[in-house]
């Protein structure tokens, strides 16, 4: 992953605990309304990708005992991790795109519900994503991946030689010499592996999209609302379908690109296919991000109009991520896959302990707060969720004081210790574990090996019952917590 020049090193921060009667008189303990429903207290579990599901993106009895670790907590909220719109394979990831899904949702829903005795809301986020492949070897793509035409023959002086001795010509070229006979395209696809941008619209699947997504995010939203979900997160953020269509990098001239109007159309159309499909009570809300942070893509500004769009229409929650991009990922390895984590922009995503003047901790807290401040002025009001880099109980206290946000998002904090939200509600804050930010995780995820937490994922491994990775060599969740 990218590492700023600086390569400052952070320890989490020693920040002072509240008391039990000190935490119920906080913000962050407190109510909040989203859409026709509330939170009980302002805490919220974003989308993680655990890598529990199987081959065909069924809910699996890892699956119920990740989340039911989680609920075990009883934060405000948990929204449940990217799950894939179209019935097709996307590997142990879930999937929402048939209604034979709906069965084993509705069991995670109850699991959770049981778990949290009732005080967790559940969101699920919706995702639609392209076609990417990993990188090839070089002596492959030429010879089997790569369509031979004419701008290769002339290039390379030879307009009426066949396939065959056309590439045994470009197998003969150093690096520097194929970069001038291949395209930027065919260049990108040997280097990096073949991937789909919303812009291919000469692929008629990709010219569709507008016609199509609307119809697949409705869909599954109907099938959340069906298997009992509070309501459902449109993933419009990182680097996949939707936010590609939000990206200043979408030059579409369909009507779906170019501009900030273009760009946000298709999700507005998204967004009011799902409202048509639902109940007016189940709660429609999105992942944005506030900056997509390489060179050529959307910038704070573009967010704040997209916001200010999407509370328009009555959008129930913004949720606010940042970068996370294919656009700057560094090289894979031949055989993998292009990690849209890597490069800066993944790095303002999940900044590690190693970082610059600024830090890792709530490198998103300014942009969010920015955004919620413009809508507060054109009296749009929407619930505004920060994340990133948050893990104490004053540092979330600190920002919904100075009113920088609504709710508080804890990530890769809640996967270090479920418990933290019921540690810190019983005045038990010294006893939680606290993330270091050293994004192992975020590693096992780039691998597509199941997600678990250096904290705890060594610990009492050798216990009767402990469910293990399919390695054996990490427990698959944390270890229980028995309140004093």
């Amino acid at each position: 992953m990218w590492k700023p020049v600086e390569r400052i090193k952070y320890k989490a921060l020693d920040d002072e605990w509240p008391s039990a009667d000190e935490a119920a008189k906080s913000r962050l303990f407190s109510s909040v309304a989203i859409g026709d429903i509330s939170l009980q207290q302002r805490t919220w579990i974003p989308a993680m990708v655990p890598w529990r599901s199987n081959e065909e993106g069924e809910v699996t009895q890892d699956v119920l005992d990740w989340y039911q670790r989680f609920a075990e907590g009883k934060p405000g909220a948990i929204v449940i991790e990217a799950t894939g719109i179209r019935n097709t394979p996307s590997g142990p990831l879930l999937r929402i795109g048939d209604d034979r899904y709906i069965p084993g949702l509705k069991k995670l829903v109850q699991t959770v519900r049981a778990a949290s005795d009732g005080k967790t809301r559940l969101f699920i986020q919706l995702i639609d994503f392209m076609t990417i492949r990993r990188r090839p070897d070089t002596q492959k793509f030429l010879s089997r991946f790569l369509t031979i035409s004419d701008a290769h023959r002339t290039l390379l002086q030879m307009p009426d030689a066949d396939d065959g001795v056309v590439r045994d010509n470009l197998l003969a070229l150093s690096l520097e010499q194929l970069q001038v006979v291949l395209t930027e395209k065919e260049w990108e696809d040997m280097s990096f592996g073949y991937r789909e941008r919303v812009t291919d619209t000469h692929i008629n699947e990709i010219a569709e999209l507008p016609q199509v997504l609307p119809r697949l995010f409705s869909d599954a939203a109907r099938r959340a609302e069906l298997a009992g979900f509070d309501g459902v997160e449109l993933h419009f953020a990182h680097a996949y379908t939707m936010a590609s269509f939000l990206s200043a990098t979408n030059s579409r001239t369909d009507g779906y690109g170019g501009t900030q109007e273009g760009r946000v159309r298709l999700p507005l159309e998204v967004y009011h296919a799902v409202r048509e499909n639902t109940a007016k009570k189940f709660i429609v809300g999105c992942r944005m991000l506030t900056d997509e942070i390489f060179e050529q893509g959307s910038r704070l500004n573009d967010a704040t109009y997209f916001a200010e769009q999407f509370a328009s229409v009555g959008m129930d929650f913004l949720s606010f991520s940042r970068g996370g991009k294919f656009d700057d990922a560094k090289q894979p390895k031949v055989g993998w896959a292009a990690y849209p984590y890597t490069g800066q922009s993944g790095y303002e995503c999940m900044p590690s302990f190693i970082s610059d003047s600024f830090g890792p901790f709530g490198r998103n807290i300014n942009p969010v707060a920015h955004i919620r401040e413009n809508l507060a002025a054109k009296e749009l009001k929407v619930p505004c969720i920060t994340a990133g880099g948050i893990h104490t109980f004053m540092q979330a206290e600190s920002i919904l004081e100075k009113d920088q946000a609504d709710i508080i998002g804890f990530a890769r904090q809640s996967l270090a210790d479920p418990d933290w939200f019921e540690k810190v509600r019983q005045g038990l804050g010294g006893q939680a574990t606290l993330c270091r930010f050293s994004n192992y995780c975020e590693g096992l995820d780039q691998k597509h090996k199941q997600v678990t937490c250096e904290l705890w994922d060594r610990v009492d491994l050798d216990v009767d019952g402990v469910s293990k990775t399919s390695d054996g060599k990490r427990r698959m969740i944390a270890p229980a917590w028995k309140s004093s």
